[in-house]
């Protein structure tokens, strides 16, 4: 099965009436000097390509949290090769014509992840007549440092210049290139935040899917610069493009691991990822703050954001007040009025809960509340929360970070996420709320619209996902008032 692209032709595979073309460059090899430039057009080739079997990846380190078994999320690491900035693409039929089309963005923190991991296979989409796009983009210091004379997120530049290739090529593959929906999670969904903002993305998209992201976690260029100058005295350089450029690929990732847990506080800015990661996009304007494209969004979070950062390290039991205090100083303006807000809305919450929430909040929470709000000003908007309880960890685990990703790809039968140490538990995951996740998420890049009523400031609907779900207005609303800053005008 051959599709021709603008740069050539490709061969895929077919299985179970599905089609699939792995492995497709959008981008030329970020390679040497390149890794620090905007990415480029890839050289056409002559033969037809084999895209039957998925490319390299990033350069990247293995992720690693806790006791907790993630493969399934970030994959199997750093698969080693140039061409890595590529595209996976699944149709239903490459002969036919305006399918709508989703392009998702990974997450991993900046540092790992890519299109290739197990749980992102877009067969469940195909099947109901979407065609699905998987995107690598640069990762750590090739992706996201900031460095003098080289040009700033440069692995946010590589999804625009993906979605230029959906454009450009996605027709050959059945879908319709004014009908597509860009969606992420965690770093992912930042970075689509990111292209809201970006001028250079307007028109590239129709709707955008936000999924435990953050309209306010970008970088200042002062806290940005913080890590760069870290970064360049652990490998004994200027802080010159030049001078990162004659580093390898390996000392760059061994690098990257060591910058974990600067502080980012400055006089001006609070840490927005809490010290979870030293990268991050870099914007003096945040995205919530510079709305450019107008377009239909659908936005939310889980609901135990934080336990994926607490409990498989052993962090959740033995949290203390002064633990609570901690997060709150680093990621709010006041922290002691942060801190009392939660205790009284949680009054029989433990010191470890607490920490949880104001810790999920200040990476997701207050970014995605912030972004909905400025949405909601022009655009039709639609909130969630994901609420469902992974038994994972004895339970403890609960409705964390990326527990919705199985439900939205119809991928909860994936051995890789069944185990106590992994993100779905032993239990079998409710095959009605797989259902409901999955058929929302199609249905909006559809018709623009989920299912349920959209949000307004008047009545800020979400819709709950969980064994028993429904809408309710502003879920949360004494903690999103507590993250609140004045809309710009």
């Amino acid at each position: 099965m051959e599709v021709v692209t603008t740069r050539g032709a490709v061969r895929g595979l077919s299985r179970d009436g599905i089609a699939a073309f792995l492995g497709i460059p959008y981008a030329a090899a970020p390679s040497g000097a390149g890794r620090f430039a905007a990415p480029a057009e890839h050289e056409p080739w002559r033969d037809v390509r084999d895209a039957t079997g998925f490319g390299p990846t990033a350069p990247q380190a293995p992720r690693l949290l806790g006791t907790m078994d993630l493969r399934a999320y970030f994959g199997e690491g750093w698969h080693r090769g140039e061409d890595y900035l590529t595209v996976n693409v699944w149709t239903p039929d490459p002969g036919a014509t305006g399918l709508p089309v989703m392009v998702f963005v990974h997450g991993g923190g900046f540092v790992a992840g890519s299109g290739r991991a197990e749980l992102y296979d877009g067969s469940a989409f195909a099947r109901d007549g979407v065609v699905l796009v998987t995107v690598n983009y640069r990762l750590g210091v090739a992706g996201f440092l900031d460095v003098p004379s080289a040009p700033a997120n440069r692995g946010l530049l590589d999804v625009v210049a993906a979605l230029h290739w959906v454009r450009e090529n996605i027709s050959g593959f059945g879908g319709d290139p004014g009908a597509v929906t860009v969606f992420g999670q965690s770093a992912g969904a930042t970075i689509v935040g990111g292209l809201l903002a970006t001028p250079e993305a307007t028109g590239l998209f129709r709707r955008a899917i936000v999924q435990s992201g953050s309209g306010l976690g970008a970088f200042s260029s002062e806290q940005a610069s913080l890590v760069t100058r870290s970064a360049a005295e652990l490998l004994g350089i200027e802080a010159s493009a030049g001078a990162f450029a004659g580093i390898s690929d390996e000392r760059l990732v061994e690098t990257a691991s060591r910058l974990a847990g600067i502080d980012l506080r400055t006089a001006t800015h609070t840490d927005p990822l809490a010290g979870l990661s030293p990268f991050s996009l870099v914007l003096d304007t945040q995205p919530a703050d510079a709305v450019v494209a107008e377009v239909d969004l659908l936005i939310g979070t889980n609901t135990e954001e934080g336990t994926l950062y607490l409990v498989p390290f052993g962090k959740y039991d033995s949290s203390t007040s002064a633990d609570v205090d901690a997060v709150a100083a680093k990621a709010h303006p006041d922290p002691l009025l942060l801190v009392k807000t939660y205790r009284e809305q949680r009054p029989a919450a433990t010191d470890g809960e607490i920490r949880s929430a104001v810790l999920g909040d200040a990476l997701f929470g207050a970014g995605t509340w912030a972004l909905t709000e400025a949405y909601a000003r022009h655009s039709r908007v639609f909130a969630y929360e994901f609420a469902w309880k992974s038994p994972a960890l004895d339970g403890a685990l609960g409705a964390t970070h990326t527990a919705e990703l199985p439900f939205v790809f119809g991928r909860t039968d994936l051995p890789s996420l069944r185990g106590p140490n992994r993100l779905l538990g032993d239990d079998d995951a409710p095959s009605s709320l797989v259902t409901r996740v999955h058929d929302s998420w199609v249905r909006f890049a559809r018709t623009g619209d989920p299912g349920w009523p959209r949000y307004t400031r008047d009545r800020r609907t979400t819709m709950r996902f969980d064994l028993d779900s429904g809408t309710v207005d502003d879920p949360r609303g004494k903690e999103r008032q507590a993250w609140e800053r004045p809309l710009p005008s």
